[in-house]
């Protein structure tokens, strides 16, 4: 089992930034991609921006030039610095780890971090 442990959320005013962690501990071997998604009131999940473990990036258009997602394998930590945060950002964000393991690939979840951006 993997453990993911998100931190970082809050109540912020639009234009100002966050910084999310998630750490990921127990049978860290064989974790490959690491991401975030979020969660709005009322719509579906999301994929915010993912890495893998080589430090690819991919990010969803809405976010892009805005957030950067970044990754410390020595730490087993991902990160997703947030600026220039919008209304529309107000979410909950999940932090997310696929392990591979042979030929198998499991997915994990964090237990999500609220990020809401008000004035």
């Amino acid at each position: 089992q993997v453990q993911l442990v998100e931190s970082g959320g809050g109540l912020v005013q639009p234009g100002r930034s966050l910084r999310l962690s998630c750490a990921a501990s127990g049978r860290i071997f064989g974790i490959d991609d690491m991401g975030w998604y979020r969660q709005a009131p009322g719509k579906e999940r999301e994929l915010v921006a993912s890495i893998t473990s080589g430090g690819s990036t991919n990010y969803a258009n809405s976010v892009k030039g805005r957030f950067t997602i970044s990754r410390d394998n020595a730490k087993n930590t991902v990160y997703l610095q947030m600026n220039s945060l919008k209304p529309e950002d107000t979410a909950v964000y999940y932090c997310n780890a696929d392990r591979v393991v042979g030929a198998a690939r499991y997915s994990y979840w964090g237990q999500g971090t609220q990020v809401t951006v008000s004035s």
